[in-house]
């Protein structure tokens, strides 16, 4: 070999930072190639839309964890190799498998956490409880989810934060799933309104409305009068349906927004307002 000629302890340190620099180099050689044959198909799932949205976001969902559990362990065994390098190192895994009862004991309790996260990773992948890109409501915030690892998962929620929580919090917490079997949502619009207020026509004006608006996806429509209100009004529920939630917020903005225009500007007297008897009085006798 080359450096043959370097003294002995020289040589045998030389010769072990190679053997150590080779397992790096195969490791990463291998996780590259197995990365660049994995992305063509994630990269298409991604593309996918409609009906077949929902299938491709769990199936890019599963293979991420399972590629990122596949790494992990062969990460995991190349350190060991690695390490086992080592004389020193040599001797206490000898030690270590002479007493693997206690050590396995201690390993287990010290990686409680990274377990049950792992655990939990797993379930939620293969049980489709969330996936890629479902919108979610946790700790009372409205998001998607942007990341799932083994270990955490990233919501970001509408106003572009991030919400990170680990992965056993979708295990064992109750979380609203919005898009678990289809992306499609209902959204509802409330008004109060006097009792004056034309229903019919307002009914009507809604659904011409709802035929020029691209954001409806000519599924479901409704307006109905849902309550009478103890303040002299009657309460109008107007129901739509969109193809995704981020379609069905803004088609609830433009339906309120329509309809309190068309109120205002053609039925003025339908506005809410407050009613106030007032009691008879006696007429004042003149001083003079």
């Amino acid at each position: 070999m080359p450096y043959d000629l370097l003294p002995g302890r020289v040589e045998g340190t030389v010769d072990h930072v190679l053997s150590i620099g080779a397992i790096g180099a195969t490791v990463w050689l291998a996780l590259r190639i197995f990365y660049s044959l994995t992305d063509p198909a994630l990269n298409r799932l991604t593309r996918i839309e409609g009906e077949r949205n929902r299938r491709a976001r769990r199936a890019r969902t599963q293979m991420l964890l399972l590629r990122r559990i596949a790494a992990a362990i062969v990460v995991i065994i190349a350190t060991g190799m690695a390490l086992f390098t080592f004389p020193a190192v040599r001797a206490l895994g000898a030690g270590v498998l002479a007493s693997a009862g206690v050590a396995g004991l201690v390993v287990g309790i010290a990686a409680r956490p990274a377990l049950g996260n792992l655990f939990a990773g797993l379930q939620l992948a293969f049980s489709d409880a969330i996936r890629l890109d479902d919108v979610v409501v946790v700790e009372g915030e409205w998001g998607r989810v942007e990341e799932l690892t083994l270990s955490y998962v990233v919501v970001q929620i509408w106003d572009e934060r991030r919400l990170i929580l680990p992965v056993s919090y979708f295990t064992e917490r109750p979380f609203e799933n919005w898009t678990r079997h289809t992306s499609r949502i209902l959204g509802t619009v409330m008004l109060h309104v006097d009792w004056s207020v034309p229903v019919e026509e307002l009914r009507a004006e809604l659904y011409r409305m709802l035929r020029e608006n691209p954001l409806w996806d000519q599924r479901e429509w409704v307006l109905q009068v849902t309550d009478v209100l103890d303040n002299g009004m009657i309460q109008v529920r107007a129901l739509v349906s969109a193809a995704d939630s981020a379609s069905a917020f803004d088609l609830r903005c433009d339906v309120r927004e329509h309809l309190v225009t068309y109120i205002r500007d053609h039925h003025p007297h339908a506005l809410p307002r407050l009613r106030a008897e007032l009691p008879d009085l006696e007429p004042v006798p003149d001083a003079a």
